[in-house]
This record gives C-alpha cells, sequence and structure tokens, in this order.
C-alpha cells in the first residue's frame, strides 16, 4: 500500500518512523515533508496540501492508499472531507468534527451537553463583556483563543490586570472570540484514543513542557519536551478518562451527526476530584508524538485503516510497557519569538549512535548540510527502562550535537525522575 503523510513537522517524522516499519507500506511520501521524513520515504514538497485537488489527483496518480494527516490546519480546513469524497481513505476527522480544536467554545458546549468534566467558562466575542467577566471573576484566570493558536493561545493570569493584557491583545484581532475558563488545579497529562466514530481505544500517555525555559517559567511554547508514558494517570484513571470524557464525546459527536474519527488528544487535568478535560486536540501532539511512536509495539498501519473504516471492534493497540521514552526539543535562538535561521546542525548522526533518534522538524537540507529552518528543530528522544534512563540518554545524545545557535530546557522528566527516585514509580 502506498501512503501519504501530510505535514513537515517533528510529529511528522515520528510518524514517518511508525509508518514505514509497517509491512502493508509499500512506498511512503511525505509532503511536505523535512529531511527527517526523506529518511523513511520520499518527500513531495512541490505537492501543495492546501489544495485539496492537487492532493487527491496525486493520490490518484499515484495510487495512495492511505492518507494521514499530522497537523491541525488541513484537518480543520476540511482535507479529509475532500479526499473522503473521492474515495480515498483518509485518517483524520472531518471538518465538522475537527471542531473540537477549531473552537475551544465548541468543545466547551458538547460538554455542557453531555457532562463532561471541564472547567465552568464564558465565551467572548467582544472585549466589554470579556472584561466584566474576568473582574466579576477574579484571578487566577485562564484566557484562551477560540480558534487555532498553535498550542501558544493560552494564559494562566495570576492577576486580573494580567488577563486583561490577555483579552486585548486577542481582541485586537478583528473577529476575534474567546474562551475565560475558571483555573482548575492539580497535574496536567496528555491523553490520546483512537476513535472510529462510534468507539475508542485509549493510545497512550505522555506529560509535555510548555514553558520554554527550565523550572516552567517563561511564555508558553509548542512544546519543549516530553516523556512517555505518565505514570500520575493509573489504570483507574485510565478507565474513568475512557468513561466520563472519551465516550461521552464520541456519542454527542455521532449524536450531531459529526461522528469523530481519529486521534482525541484529550489535555487533562488531574484535580482533587477526579480528571477533568483542559481542552481537546484533534491529531498526535508535537513533540508527544516523539515519546510514543518509539513506545508503539503494534504495526500502526492497520489499526488505523480500522478506524477510517469504522471498525476497531477487537483492534489493540500495544505499548512497550517496560520502557519508557523522553524527549529533549533543541529550538532555535529566540524561539518562541523571532529565531535565527539557517544555522548549521552537526552530529546528528553522532547523537544516534546509542539508540536514541532525532527528529527533525525546523530544518531544512543543503547539500549535505542541515541547516535549522524554525523555531523548534529538533527532537532527540530515548528510550529507557525508567524515565531517569532515558533522560540521562536523551541528554546524552543531545550532547553530541554541536549546534551552538540551539537551546534547550535540562528539566525534561524532572517531576517524573522525582517521583522515580522517591519511589513512586514514573
Amino acid at each position: 500500500m502506498n501512503i501519504l503523510l501530510v505535514g513537515n513537522g517533528g510529529r511528522e517524522h515520528a510518524l514517518a518512523y511508525a509508518l514505514a516499519k509497517s509491512p502493508l507500506c509499500t512506498r511512503l511520501f511525505t509532503a511536505p515533508g523535512n529531511p527527517g521524513t526523506a529518511r523513511h520515504g520520499e518527500n513531495r514538497p512541490e505537492l501543495d496540501v492546501a489544495d485539496h485537488g492537487a492532493v487527491r489527483a496525486f493520490c490518484e496518480a499515484e495510487r495512495v492508499g492511505l492518507v494521514v494527516i499530522g497537523p491541525e490546519a488541513p484537518l480543520v480546513a476540511g482535507l479529509v472531507d475532500d479526499l473522503t469524497r473521492a474515495g480515498i481513505r483518509a485518517f483524520g476527522p472531518t471538518r465538522a468534527a475537527a471542531q473540537l480544536e477549531g473552537s475551544k467554545g465548541f468543545t466547551k458546549a458538547l460538554c455542557s451537553e453531555r457532562g463532561i468534566p471541564t472547567a465552568g467558562y464564558g465565551r467572548f466575542a467582544a472585549l466589554d463583556p470579556a472584561l466584566a467577566h474576568v473582574r466579576a471573576k477574579g484571578a487566577p484566570i485562564v484566557v484562551k483563543a477560540d480558534g487555532l493558536a498553535a498550542g501558544k493561545g493560552v494564559t494562566v493570569a495570576e492577576t486580573v490586570e494580567q488577563a486583561e493584557g490577555a483579552l486585548r491583545a486577542l481582541f485586537a484581532d478583528a473577529g476575534a472570540e474567546v474562551v475565560i475558563e475558571e483555573c482548575m488545579f492539580g497535574e496536567e497529562a496528555s491523553f490520546f484514543a483512537l476513535c472510529d466514530g462510534t468507539r475508542a481505544i485509549a493510545m497512550g500517555t505522555a506529560q509535555d513542557h510548555k514553558r520554554v525555559f527550565d523550572g516552567d517559567r517563561g511564555p508558553n511554547t509548542g512544546g519543549m519536551g516530553a516523556y512517555s508514558p505518565a505514570g500520575i494517570v493509573t489504570p483507574a484513571i485510565e478507565r474513568t478518562v475512557m468513561e466520563t470524557i472519551i465516550q461521552p464525546t464520541l456519542d454527542g459527536m455521532r449524536a450531531r451527526g459529526t461522528p469523530f474519527t481519529g486521534i482525541l488528544y484529550a489535555g487533562l487535568m488531574l484535580t482533587a476530584d477526579g480528571p477533568k478535560l483542559i481542552e481537546y486536540n484533534t491529531r498526535f501532539g508535537d513533540p508527544e508524538a516523539q515519546v510514543l511512536m518509539p513506545r508503539l509495539a503494534s504495526d500502526l498501519v492497520p489499526a488505523l485503516l480500522s478506524a477510517c473504516d469504522g471498525n476497531l471492534a477487537g483492534v489493540s493497540l500495544e505499548f512497550d510497557a517496560s520502557r519508557a521514552a523522553l524527549t529533549v526539543v533543541m529550538a532555535a535562538a529566540g524561539y518562541p519569538g523571532t529565531v535565527v535561521r539557517g544555522s548549521t546542525i552537526r552530529g546528528i548522526a553522532d547523537a544516534e549512535r546509542d539508540g536514541a533518534l532525532v527528529f527533525q522538524a525546523g530544518t531544512r537540507a543543503e547539500g549535505e548540510a542541515i541547516l535549522a529552518d524554525g523555531g523548534r528543530v529538533l527532537a532527540v528522544t530515548a528510550l529507557g527502562d525508567s524515565v531517569l534512563e532515558a533522560q540521562a540518554r536523551a541528554y546524552a545524545a543531545v550532547a553530541r550535537i554541536d549546534w551552538p545557535e540551539g537551546f534547550c530546557r535540562r528539566d525534561i522528566g524532572q517531576r517524573a525522575v522525582a517521583r522515580e527516585v522517591a519511589g513512586q514509580g514514573i
């Protein structure tokens, strides 16, 4: 089977790594791809994935049997809808179902309708009522852009003044809408489920690190590192999440006539009252995919095909329960602001010599050289019998990469390591 993977980030490199291992995969195309995905198949940078007609024509010409869509933007734009109408299997939600990520207000309304545990909220399309709501509720309080924001449209405001500043910045854009939420307290975790429109199977857990600097300081980013599994998500919590969050979401979407097929990535807050939904993404996370895919012991392709066909009954996905994975994101100087592009990265092969994996994101090739060409540039991933071991191996691999213009956090996984040292598990 020929497979087309859409995207060009570290998530897509991790997915290419998993897809290419499948005996069912004859040829793997990635559009536009990056130098990392080219190691597992053929990049097609000339294919404009925003031109759905061109994608359809490519799939027909190359006899593509499955399209796997990595980023959120093509999902929200309805690429799955257009390919499905042409009789091409595409993994991911339809445009209507992708509203679970495309509109936080939509998801909050569904939670209210289905009794899904989440933070109390208000949704606003104008500045003045939003300011009045914040002043009435006080701080801490959470301000979110309603639409897609690449993981960075969230302000956890410690003061009313900080919340007001975030609102003014968001409403500076015409047509903006915001969701304002009560501040939940607990530990965050990422939970992934593979869905076929009716049923779901759990697909692993992770914890990421959003802030740019050590000690969870600085602005939010797309993610500076992650580890898997998230041991704080016990089997009992997993069952609760599936029963009170994931399945009611699928039931609600099906009842609306917009069944959800694809990956439901639930950001969870593990509160004293149990797990609550922070928000949904409707695709694999980045950098979470970079720790989930190396731990995956099953063939990914048959599971994705079964989801597309609406038939996950009897399907299971096995992860190596004896191994933890940890990834450290190396970013370009200036990230998450304006970054320096064009610097040369050396030592990737050296970094991988002891079994580590270097997933490429914001890179480009110039002859044999790999150059930085984005904000988050590399995700250096290692496996271990514990998070502590995976952490040590990942940072040893980072040390072998010669890239003076890059930086990374030095405390990825530290909370899990502290639990391990204290004898509490991952």
